[in-house]
């Protein structure tokens, strides 16, 4: 795996490629440099879709689960394809979704509901739920060294902490005083509006306005979402009788916490030094 990820980082220029061929190039290496981003989510979500939901050999599924998440990233530091310091980032998101999961599942909000026995279940949630966050912010990371990733006309990063902030409070205070998802999410288009992603895919710079890479994403895990409810790792309360469709809605709820996710990542020192904040 490290062969194909220096292979990646070294591409060689192709000043002389055009039209066609340029792009069909440009593609198959934007989407291999995907696919590898994706190592952690890819191998825990297959893992997610694989494992039984009886469990294999007396283990209860969502232990499995967790012990396969483990192995995943301890091998992942080990093979040198995650640092320390990216790890205590992911570790992090662990933390908050683990958080997020706990209140949601409680017995006064029932948001959705993990119905399997584990042993490995704490407050009623098993613990392998707050990789399902942790992916998110694996891949955000991978991909950031993967397409040697900048960003143009960032905010300040205390207005980026606030937003990310309220996001999160969000989350659980509108039980109580209101859904104030919409007004956060203009306040994101506000803040983010000048931002642009700069990436590369092949041997030249190209650009995306990065409130589009958020909804991009946060579409992406939505399917996620959609799939997991299907095979029954977790269900919300219309789906306890037959499956249907998560609702569409939490498609902006999964790209704000794509935001919340990506200013934690944009705070670790060796991806700050490739963030331009206007002065």
């Amino acid at each position: 795996m490290r062969v194909l990820d220096d292979h990646l980082l070294n591409l060689p220029a192709r000043p002389h490629l055009g039209g066609l061929p340029r792009f069909v190039l440009e593609f198959l290496y934007f989407g291999i440099k995907e696919a590898r981003a994706c190592l952690f989510a890819g191998l825990f979500f297959a893992a997610v879709f694989a494992v039984p939901r009886a469990g294999l050999w007396g283990v209860p599924r969502y232990d499995l689960l967790l012990a396969i998440a483990l192995a995943i990233q301890a091998w992942m530091v080990w093979a040198r394809l995650e640092t320390l310091d990216e790890l205590k980032a992911i570790t992090l998101f662990h933390l908050i979704g683990f958080a997020l999961e706990v209140f949601k599942t409680s017995s006064g909000i029932k948001s959705w509901a993990y119905p399997d026995f584990a042993y490995t279940k704490l407050f009623g949630v098993p613990l392998f739920s707050g990789f399902m966050y942790a992916a998110v912010g694996s891949y955000i990371i991978q991909a950031w060294r993967l397409f040697e990733l900048r960003v143009v006309h960032h905010p300040p990063y205390w207005m980026a902490g606030l937003l990310a902030l309220a996001i999160y409070a969000n989350f659980f205070t509108h039980h109580f005083i209101g859904d104030y998802r919409w007004y956060i999410a203009a306040c994101a288009l506000g803040l983010y509006a000048r931002a642009t992603v700069l990436f590369r895919p092949l041997d030249r710079e190209r650009r995306m306005p990065l409130l589009l890479a958020f909804v991009l994403i946060g579409f992406f895990v939505w399917l996620a979402e959609n799939i997991s409810t299907f095979f029954g790792v977790w269900k919300y309360p219309n789906q306890l009788g037959a499956w249907s469709a998560v609702h569409v809605g939490k498609w902006s709820s999964w790209s704000l916490l794509i935001i919340m996710t990506f200013t934690i990542v944009a705070n670790l020192k060796h991806i700050k030094a490739r963030i331009h904040v206007p002065a």
